[in-house]
């Protein structure tokens, strides 16, 4: 029985997901038994082979190592339980990102009540549940970092030792860091009653990342592979309005206003109403698809009947309709936004209308689009074209 080799299952945070780390003397015959799993990776960084963690990955390995190797899985049992409270929390968003809490000590008393408190704050203020989670889930991890220390007594100082000790450490990434100082600020502010000095709180620099934007004739190759009417009334009201994912799967059909040719996009991002053009084309579509689902509710519908059509679903039809146009590129259904705002802007709209139609409280967000428009950038000559 001794001579089964020993494999140790340790939990972990790479790449900001959760992992288990496999650690094992090298042995080619079980590494080839664990080659079933394709998602098997080796991190260099880590100096190991690694598995996303799932609920039961455990319960699979110990089945698949029967009689081939003995499974130690104390660590995985003592340090993931924190992480699974989280997970149970946040309820599996994924618009969030996974906090880890690997390692950390559980919240004192006078944490749990703190934070409930700041809960209850920004329930009483509206903020929406997406804010509230990551808001609450980043300030429980940087209390449970300091659970010996009185909350009263936090400082500046506290902050900057948690985002090397931490953060850093464990290379999560610079949204984290800043969801983290924008919880910790308002909760010092709201509930502790006390400022921070924002001059000393370190921010990570934002990467200002261009948006992915589609050609016309991808566009029109990606809505054109679809022959389901449904998935086609989704895709093309997105594209055709510049919808973000969410304000899609929420309209209703008394939002569809086909007399004045309009979508009106009810509490989006923000908190606001705004409405949207809608083009003859994409009514007629529309029209046609009303004709074959009859939605008595949401303008799409779940299999059910009654709830709104998932989001996952939704992403599916996306991905589909990428296969069957042999579009190489990483799509998702954002792009499709990002697409309509650039095209209108190369059809001469002018930006301000573009800003309104798109939701955007700043100017300076919707500019952005003028640095992947081609309408004016391709008529600049290179002068190796005059070599």
């Amino acid at each position: 029985m001794n001579s089964l080799p020993i494999i140790i299952l340790k939990p972990f945070v790479h790449k900001n997901e959760q992992v288990v780390q496999l650690h094992f003397e090298k042995n080619d015959a079980l590494l080839q038994i664990l080659r079933r799993y394709k998602t098997l990776r080796w991190s260099k960084t880590m100096q190991c082979w690694y598995l996303p963690y799932s609920n039961d990955l455990k319960n699979e390995l110990f089945k698949l190592l029967k009689g081939k190797a003995w499974v130690d899985y104390k660590a995985l049992r003592l340090e993931l339980a924190p992480v699974l409270e989280q997970q149970k929390e946040v309820g599996g968003k994924k618009n969030s990102e996974k906090t880890p809490l690997l390692h950390l000590p559980s919240l004192t008393t006078e944490g749990e009540e703190k934070l409930q408190q700041f809960k209850n704050w920004l329930n009483s203020k509206r903020y929406s549940q997406n804010t509230i989670v990551t808001y609450t889930d980043a300030l429980k991890t940087f209390l449970r970092f300091y659970n010996r220390k009185s909350i009263s007594e936090i400082t500046n100082e506290d902050i900057i030792n948690f985002n090397n000790e931490y953060i850093l450490k464990q290379k999560l990434s610079a949204s984290f860091q800043n969801q983290v100082v924008n919880a910790i600020k308002l909760f010092i502010r709201i509930i502790e009653n006390k400022h921070l000095s924002p001059e000393l709180i370190h921010r990570p620099k934002r990467p200002k990342l261009l948006p992915n934007v589609l050609s016309k004739e991808e566009v029109k190759a990606i809505l054109s592979s679809i022959s389901n009417i449904k998935h086609k009334a989704m895709l093309c009201l997105i594209y055709s309005c510049g919808l973000r994912r969410n304000e899609l799967l929420k309209l209703k059909l008394s939002d569809i206003d086909s007399t004045r040719r309009l979508v009106i996009v009810k509490q989006a991002k923000g908190r606001k109403d705004r409405i949207v053009p809608l083009s003859e084309k994409i009514l007629d579509i529309l029209r046609e698809y009303y004709k074959v689902y009859e939605p008595k509710q949401w303008l799409f519908e779940g299999q059910d009947g009654k709830s709104q059509y998932d989001e996952s679903s939704l992403q599916n039809v996306l991905k589909q309709a990428l296969e069957r146009s042999k579009i190489k590129k990483p799509v998702t259904l954002h792009w499709l936004r990002h697409s309509y705002a650039t095209h209108l802007l190369e059809n001469g709209t002018d930006l301000r209308y573009i800003q309104e139609i798109l939701g955007h409280s700043s100017s300076r967000t919707t500019e952005i689009y003028t640095h992947v428009s081609t309408r004016s950038i391709q008529k600049v000559i290179s002068p190796f074209d005059n070599l």
